[in-house]
């Protein structure tokens, strides 16, 4: 582990020319055309594509002289199988770049096929740190929601249907071009949405800074996430067609993003990645889930960061006690998931399911993530038990019932 930190603080990460305001995508799409790809290969989902999200770029292309083609059938954790589909389109169609565009799945994808069109190979022999020889191919990224940062960031989640399991691809060269921070894309999100993105977003923040191997460029990525986060996600989750809200959350997930390339995550990312797995989670809503329960249990350790949370949330000033401002900081994060409806439990979670999703968490973790405080296998059993659905009471039940009856 302290291997790959040394990887991840000092190897050189290519940094994304970042386009930033309404109507940034077609911008984009203005300078790809001038750069004289053959034809390039648009990796999205079919909602985006319906909807009309992809015309600012396809025009702009188009008016360049640029061909693309389209594959819009990328699905939420999308697996395997699908991502060898989009393979099999990019080099169908002679492709020689690519342009991710939608939330963290298709960035994923894309990041995937850049990989594996170069080293044909099995997707999962790619799994781990540089598995690739050969360079990937040129990817741009329009992110249309706040919380991955994928368009900043080394690595690529997918899905293995077959294991039921996260593989996670690291490759600097992996990280886009360009990207273009575009709100009018995000405008229509629903707050659910909204809500899991952005304490994504928070999550990596968060535990890229109380990690350790965070680094002084980190930190201040981090701390200014957390304070745009703290100042605009309630209103982007009211007032979904607030650009400027909109804005500073993809410049919030985009500054997260260059905070946990360099200092990583933690047991956060570790539980969601086997809820993910296991039960298809998105991959926001487990990290929102568990984000209180293990900031809890770090607590103890991380008191003095957790305060310089708090002072960049504005939830106090440096004139205060660490301990009450760590306290103020674990409240507001609470607060937090209650104002923007994210639930306390995980409906698909089961006892007997516990112990084996402590495992693999416990081994993702303690083989890659600088973690500020370690849990035992029994201590990460604990702290998912907490996120099992509140049992029913017998008063509950014919309440219910009548209810629906009714």
């Amino acid at each position: 582990m302290k291997g790959a930190g040394l990887v991840t603080r000092f190897i050189p990460i290519p940094q994304p020319t970042l386009l930033v305001g309404p109507g940034s995508s077609g911008r984009l799409g203005q300078a790809i055309a001038g750069f004289g790809h053959r034809k390039i290969l648009i990796v999205t989902d079919s909602i985006i594509s319906k909807l009309g999200l992809l015309n600012d770029l396809t025009q702009a292309l188009t008016a360049g002289g640029a061909q693309f083609v389209v594959f819009d059938e990328i699905t939420p954790d999308a697996p395997i199988p699908l991502i060898q589909k989009g393979i099999d389109f990019y080099q169908e169609h002679d492709c020689d770049a690519i342009v991710a565009f939608g939330g963290g799945s298709s960035m994923d994808a894309s990041k995937a096929i850049s990989v594996a069109v170069s080293n044909p190979k099995p997707l999962n022999q790619l799994a781990g740190y540089l598995k690739g020889l050969r360079a990937p191919v040129k990817i741009y990224a329009v992110p249309t929601t706040a919380g991955t940062g994928s368009e900043v960031t080394v690595a690529a989640v997918i899905s293995d249907p077959v294991n039921h399991k996260k593989l996670v691809i690291v490759d600097p060269r992996m990280v886009p071009k360009m990207a273009a921070l575009d709100p009018t894309l995000m405008t229509g999100l629903p707050p659910h949405i909204t809500a899991a993105t952005g304490i994504d977003a928070l999550t990596h923040a968060i535990e890229a800074f109380v990690g350790n191997w965070k680094t002084s460029y980190s930190d201040g990525m981090a701390l200014s996430a957390v304070g745009l986060i703290f100042e605009n996600l309630r209103t982007a989750y009211t007032d979904g067609k607030n650009l400027e809200a909109r804005e500073k959350m993809s410049l919030a997930s985009t500054y997260a993003g260059f905070a946990f390339t360099r200092a990583n995550v933690g047991y956060v990312h570790a539980i969601a990645h086997q809820f993910g797995g296991l039960y298809h989670t998105p991959h926001g809503l487990a990290n929102a889930i568990m984000l209180p329960f293990v900031l809890k249990f770090s607590h103890p350790a991380i008191v003095g960061r957790l305060a310089q949370l708090a002072v960049a949330a504005r939830l106090g000033t440096t004139s205060e006690d660490e301990d009450v401002l760590a306290q103020k900081f674990l409240d507001a994060v609470d607060q937090l998931n209650q104002d923007l409806g994210i639930p306390t439990s995980l409906a698909a979670l089961k006892e007997s399911d516990i112990p084996a999703l402590a495992k693999a968490a416990c081994w993702e973790a303690h083989t890659g993530y600088p973690v500020p405080r370690y849990m035992s296998q029994e201590i990460c059993e604990a702290v998912i038990r907490k996120a099992l659905p509140k049992a029913e009471t017998p008063a509950q039940v014919p309440a219910k019932r009548k209810k629906k009856a009714a």
